[in-house]
Order: C-alpha cells, then sequence, then structure tokens
C-alpha cells in the first residue's frame, strides 16, 4: 500500500449487497481459455452455494472478474478468500505457473439495491463491449459523458449488440432467455416487487424490459458513470443509506470481525434422512454403492448447504478423500442439468429440508 493512502474500509453486514471485482497481477489474464473460465463458473456457484450469497449478476473478461453480491450473512471476505484462493491454486497447477495470481486484495463496495442494484448490472453486463474496436473505450464513454461524443452509426450499435449478446461469460444471455441460467444465479432484478406468480407470467416481458435498459446504452453510452457517486471509495447510495453506513461504523476499528457461522442450516444427518426418503432406502444400503446417485446427491447438498469443507464430508461418508468428493459433486451437478427425475429427487429433498 502506498504511505499515506488509507486502505477502503471492509464493510459487511447482513444482507447487503456488493460489487466485486478482483483483477490480474500487474493485469495479466487470469483466464486463458474456456476451461479456465468454465472452472471459475463451477467454483462460483460452490461459493454461491457454500456461502449462501445471492449473485444477481456476473462477467468474466479476460484480466478480471465483476460479481454483484447479496451476502445475508457478514461472510463476503471468508466467501471471496475461498473462491480467489481456491481459484488461484487450480490455474497455477494446470498451467505450470508460481507466484500470485490477483492483484492483491479483491475491491468491494458496498451498494443500496433499490438505488443502484440495476444500474450496476448494466454496468457489469456491458463490460464485453466496452472496448476500443466498438468506440466504447474509456476516453470514448467520457466523451459521451460530456455531450461531445459523436452519434454511433446503425453498424456500429449492430456489432456492439452482436457482441454484447453473444458473450457467453456473464450472465447477461440468462437474462434475455438465450442461454440456460445456472442454479446458483439470482435473477430478482427482473421481478422486483412481483410475486412468485406474477414473475412467471411476466418474466418474458421484463426481460424485454431490461434488454431495452442495457442495451440502450449502445446506442446513447452511459450519460453517467456509477462510479462518480461513489462515497470514501467504499459506498454506492443515497444520502440516508450513507447516513447509516456511518453510524453503525462510528467507534468501529479498520477492520470489521470475520465472518460468523452461518445460521439455520440444516445438519448433514438431515439431509442423509432426506435423501434416504426420497430413495426409500436406508443410507447404510446406498452409501458405498459405486455410482448410486444417493450418495453423491448427499454430498452435493452437504456442500451447499451445512457449509462443511470437501475433506470434512469425505470423512462423513465413509472416508472419500477430498478430490473424490469434489468429483462427485460435480457430476452430480452436471446430471442436473440432463436429467429432470434427479433434478425432482433435489427439489422434494429441499422442500423436507425447509429450503
Amino acid at each position: 500500500m502506498v504511505a499515506g493512502v488509507a486502505r477502503p474500509l471492509r464493510i459487511e453486514r447482513p444482507g447487503a449487497w456488493y460489487h466485486v471485482t478482483t483483477r490480474g497481477n500487474e493485469r495479466r489474464a487470469i483466464f486463458r481459455d474456456n476451461r479456465d473460465r468454465q472452472h471459475f463458473c463451477d467454483l462460483l456457484g460452490e461459493t454461491v452455494g457454500t456461502f449462501g450469497w445471492r449473485l444477481p449478476a456476473y462477467v468474466l473478461m479476460d484480466n478480471h472478474f465483476h460479481l454483484l453480491a447479496e451476502t445475508p450473512q457478514p461472510n463476503l471476505g471468508r466467501g471471496m478468500q475461498w473462491l480467489n484462493t481456491s481459484y488461484s491454486v487450480w490455474f497455477n497447477r494446470r498451467h505450470g505457473r508460481s507466484g500470485h495470481l490477483f492483484q492483491g486484495r479483491y475491491k468491494a463496495i458496498i451498494v443500496e439495491p433499490s438505488a443502484w442494484g440495476l444500474e450496476l448490472s448494466r454496468y457489469i453486463h456491458l463490460n464485453p463491449v466496452r472496448v476500443g474496436r466498438l468506440g466504447l473505450d474509456k476516453g470514448a464513454r467520457a466523451r459521451d459523458r460530456a455531450g461531445v461524443g459523436p452519434q454511433p452509426e446503425p453498424a456500429q450499435v449492430k456489432a456492439r449488440t452482436t457482441v454484447l449478446r453473444g458473450y457467453r461469460w456473464s450472465s447477461y444471455r440468462a437474462y434475455l432467455g438465450l442461454a440456460k441460467a445456472p442454479e446458483w444465479l439470482s435473477r430478482e432484478l427482473l421481478a422486483q416487487g412481483q410475486t412468485k406468480r406474477e414473475e412467471s407470467k411476466r418474466r418474458e416481458s421484463a426481460a424485454e424490459t431490461y434488454r431495452c435498459f442495457v442495451e440502450s446504452a449502445l446506442r446513447q453510452g452511459l450519460r453517467e458513470s456509477p462510479w462518480e457517486k461513489l462515497t470514501a471509495q467504499t459506498a454506492l447510495g443515497g444520502a440516508r443509506f450513507v447516513q447509516g453506513l456511518q453510524r453503525r461504523l462510528r467507534g468501529k476499528g479498520r477492520e470489521q470481525p470475520g465472518a460468523r457461522q452461518l445460521a439455520n442450516r440444516p445438519k448433514l444427518a438431515q439431509i442423509i434422512a432426506a435423501v434416504a426418503k426420497v430413495k426409500s432406502e436406508r443410507w447404510e444400503d446406498f452409501r458405498d454403492r459405486y455410482g448410486d446417485w444417493g450418495r453423491d446427491l448427499v454430498l452435493y447438498l452437504g456442500r451447499r448447504h451445512c457449509g462443511l469443507k470437501l475433506a470434512e464430508l469425505g470423512r462423513e461418508v465413509g472416508g472419500l478423500d477430498y478430490m473424490s468428493v469434489s468429483i462427485a459433486i460435480h457430476r452430480l451437478g452436471r446430471r442436473l442439468e440432463k436429467d429432470s427425475a434427479l433434478l425432482t429427487a433435489l427439489n422434494r429433498c429441499r422442500t423436507d429440508l425447509g429450503m
């Protein structure tokens, strides 16, 4: 850290929303190919499940990523440490490298969701088109905000739209219905203030409204940058929101305490009982059966809803090593995308567990 420059506060609160950014060390690539990107998404899904987050938006770029995350429990630091460390170890092993992958600590801005949630989701989703060849580099955006930028040609708008809608490594295609949404993506930004029934009826209309909201920037530019409204490098929200944060932080140290254990989580024994009920078999009868989906489902639910580490889960189910547990969890995740009967079993278990 440069002498005389204060490190921004780490503000961790139950129910807080954050815009999180992590960049590669020396701005080098942290994703070299699609296998890297897919593995990171798999780890991101594990992070959401393990730490109980909600994740409304994300994007992976070559040398950085952005997340919009809500943390029902104050555990952003623990979750990001697990995510970044897990990916760094895997990336270094795969590419035969050593040393730091990321540029210092992640950057996190606490956000007032009602005021800035939608705007930040748009900012995140537009990252793939903020490049010079599409006329949306940093200088062009500054001219747009100053009102002196040229009107884009129709061909340029079309090129921007094609890139944006075709970019696989963000949540935007899922919002529009162009790709299947991963289980761990929370698209509540499309349904603010609606009941579940209304959300189902209006999903197509909401997606179209959101598309117009995001893609209007491809024609008009972003007239206001979210970061121009940032307070003390830490908070993005209205005056009342910022004042409330200041009151809560008054008298506290530079770093808030570490995250507490997540509350109201099921015990692994409860998950085992729920899976056994769905299978109509005793746990002892299928626990050691080769290829049985029941054991994999116990591991899958235990990882996502009990907060247990891979090694802990392995010990609990009869002495598996952590790698075997990881493979089993990913195997079940892939099966869930194709096997409707297995997905029904998963949902029945979650219902029995009150999830």
